[in-house]
């Protein structure tokens, strides 16, 4: 049977993917991951995250069949377990062998092994990334039917390695360029069921966002210079203390926490509506039409909420940031469920351990 996507409205999102949850039903599950989470210090938070994605995956309708977490928070802690093996070596290189060589006199051998924990740290949080997305695909079922990928995502990490090497070379002027080429790599590497993504993501009308962002900086020191010679030039005239320093240092606050977060916001608000555009399934397509106010939106909302709730709304942001991205993806186009058949992608043993470790998230 096929399943139509809004035929007469095919960019219609309410056709396509609902969620029906609401914050009353999620608030018990907050509230004992919040207790169980500090009980245990912090150990229970991989089975509240198994928890919290059983529940937003099951309020969640596509095409009117409900999603289906099947993740475990045991999966999640033995990934979590291998990632402490994995990253031990680097920890223990940077507290003992980098001091102990700088403090022989050996600061190029240092330096280097300094710069290797770097390059590892880039590589392995990429192959994390690209873990994670395998991961969340094959643990995600819509009609019995997952997702995944066979690449275990070693070759993406050197990719992505040199990807970042570009980026600092350019003194970060190719980040839109690389950012757009990862999301393609890794996109191009999952399916669903039987069916194969296909991202084509380029850079345009990203530059002029993320020049904005660039030079930010730029134009803050120099308004900064210009009011703070103003302001000395005006207390020295009318003979009172000089208050140029502090107009300094406000200034600098408000490009620290105003300026440059709101411009990073509507360069990724750009990015995933473009990306959303460009990521096919099939014969399905994508949009997402979140604005770069919907989203500064929805974070001034979540820190305010961790704020007046002293560290409890934190358990609220997952809810917040699913319900967000399910009011504006749209999905449009036909589903032949007779041809979509269940994947044949092996499904990873680990978990998003490396992801985690790293705080990035899978898309």
């Amino acid at each position: 049977m096929n399943a139509p996507l809004a035929p007469d409205a095919p960019r219609e999102p309410a056709s396509a993917i609902h969620f029906t949850g609401n914050w009353k039903e999620f608030l018990p599950i907050a509230a004992t991951n919040f207790l169980l989470t500090i009980v245990t210090l912090g150990i229970y938070r991989f089975w509240a995250k198994a928890r919290e994605r059983r529940y937003l995956w099951s309020r969640t309708q596509v095409i009117g069949d409900p999603l289906e977490w099947a993740g475990t928070g045991k999966e999640m802690f033995i990934g979590f377990l291998i990632v402490v093996v994995i990253l031990a070596p680097l920890y223990l290189a940077f507290q003992f062998l980098i001091p102990a060589l700088a403090s022989r006199g050996e600061g190029l051998a240092s330096a280097l092994v300094l710069i290797g924990i770097y390059l590892s740290g880039i590589y392995l949080g990429a192959v994390g990334l690209f873990r994670a997305l395998r991961y969340r695909l094959s643990r995600t079922y819509w009609r019995g039917i997952r997702g995944g990928s066979n690449e275990p995502g070693w070759t993406y990490g050197f990719k992505a390695l040199g990807y970042t090497l570009v980026t600092i070379i350019t003194g970060g002027l190719a980040y839109p360029w690389a950012k757009t080429r990862l999301w393609n790599l890794r996109w191009n590497e999952m399916s669903f069921g039987g069916l194969q993504f296909d991202a084509d993501l380029d850079a345009s009308g990203l530059f002029g966002r993320w020049i904005a962002l660039y030079f930010a900086p730029i134009g803050v020191v120099i308004a900064a210079s210009v009011v703070g010679g103003l302001t000395a030039m005006t207390a020295t005239a009318a003979g009172v203390a000089d208050g140029g320093i502090f107009v300094l240092l406000g200034l600098a606050a408000i490009l620290a926490y105003l300026v440059i977060p709101l411009i990073f916001m509507a360069f990724w608000a750009k990015f995933y509506r473009n990306a959303a555009e460009v990521t096919d399934l099939g014969e399905l397509r994508f949009g997402f039409d979140a604005s770069t106010m919907q989203w500064i939106a929805l974070w001034v909302g979540n820190i305010a909420l961790a704020v007046f709730t002293l560290g409890f709304g934190i358990m609220f942001w997952t809810y917040r940031n699913w319900s967000f991205i399910t009011r504006h993806l749209q999905i449009y186009g036909t589903v032949h469920v007779n041809e979509l058949m269940q994947s044949q992608t092996r499904a990873p043993g680990d978990s998003e351990g490396l992801a985690d470790a790293f705080d990035i998230g899978a898309i």
